[in-house]
């Protein structure tokens, strides 16, 4: 059966999309098709209620698996509740069975950080971050037990080529909102146009990863999306100076095969913008969420939308080919059901 299963997503693959095109198909199941390496990453997951995507995201055969944040739903400066709430998510059957097989990284967002919509301003932030490193299983002497913000960097090598795997956290330092700000992002977005995401410090370590970078891909991970600017929540659109700067980190950084991975949205979504000076286009794939989604959807702008927009519990995976520099990006439901797919050329 799963050979009948490879051969059709072969044909469906060579008839049903080009290089750079998103399309929606509900009939395809996600398969093992062979990658040189694979990533699967999602968003927004809580305990309390069915966690359905574990083993479908087990068959999809990942080489490591990222949490883009909202990984618990704590909301709370109380950190004997949220060392609860990932304890809790720990025992889920599924994602033991994942831990069991798979390598875990990620960041956070806001609900795990501890404050919704929270930043800089969260007063436990520190203590937040030694319960977050718990969870990820984190040696207690490590580096990043003494650093400020949950960000770093893993490296995969395989015999064919190199994933450099970036993880920022876009709320340790990021810049508070007060009433008027987010009134104002609110009613009109993408002109905030002050402050920071990623602080001084994550700023200087990001440059430093992409401009001395040798890996064939460089995958970001945003807690937050990048690209998509208009719908008035949590972006980076809402700082388009950190968007411009970020845009040109990528260029002049010469790094090959720079995507950015995001959540936090309930919805999931393919973005893409040209920049200038490279080679390929960057890419926004937004996966969210894992156990619950915006289910009343009915739209909203995006400029740099590709495909349509997906509505449904889901993750992400990325498929890499090392030979090519394609990455076929996937959501993928319930029962391994495709719900949008993206390949993208990276020469």
């Amino acid at each position: 059966m799963k050979r009948l299963q490879n051969i059709f997503y072969a044909v469906f693959i060579l008839f049903g999309f080009s290089p750079g095109k998103a399309q929606t198909d509900t009939t395809a199941i996600a398969t093992t098709k062979m990658a040189d390496f694979t990533i699967a990453f999602g968003s927004c997951n809580k305990n309390s209620i069915p966690n359905l995507l574990w083993d479908d995201i087990l068959n999809t055969h990942p080489d490591v698996w990222i949490w883009g944040g909202d990984n618990v739903y704590a909301d709370t400066d109380n950190m004997q509740k949220l060392q609860e709430f990932y304890e809790a998510q720990e025992n889920v059957e599924g994602y033991k069975k994942l831990k069991e097989k798979v390598p875990v990284i990620g960041t956070w967002d806001d609900h795990d950080y501890g404050l919704n919509d929270g930043g800089v301003e969260y007063k436990s932030k520190k203590e937040s971050q030694q319960v977050f490193l718990d969870f990820f299983k984190v040696p207690k002497g490590s580096p990043r037990r003494a650093q400020e913000g949950v960000y770093a960097v893993h490296n995969y090598e395989t015999p064919k080529g190199t994933v450099k795997v970036v993880v920022l956290d876009t709320r340790y330092f990021r810049t508070a909102l007060t009433k008027d700000t987010v009134t104002k992002k609110r009613t009109k977005p993408n002109t905030y146009g002050e402050g920071t995401v990623l602080g001084t410090t994550q700023w200087e370590w990001l440059a430093n990863e992409l401009n001395t970078s040798t890996a064939d891909f460089n995958i970001l991970v945003s807690s937050i999306q990048v690209l998509s600017n208009e719908h008035g929540f949590e972006t980076w659109g809402n700082f388009p100076h950190e968007v411009d700067k970020l845009q040109k980190l990528i260029a002049d950084s010469k790094a090959k095969g720079v995507v950015v991975l995001s959540g936090d949205r309930h919805i999931s979504e393919f973005s893409k913008t040209p920049i200038e000076g490279v080679a390929y286009p960057l890419i926004d794939f937004t996966s969210s969420g894992l156990t619950h989604v915006y289910s009343s959807y009915s739209g909203e702008a995006n400029p740099y939308r590709v495909g349509a927009v997906v509505s449904e519990v889901s993750f992400g995976t990325l498929s890499f080919n090392f030979e090519t520099s394609h990455i076929i990006f996937k959501m993928i439901g319930d029962e391994g059901k495709v719900l949008g797919i993206l390949e993208q050329g990276f020469k």
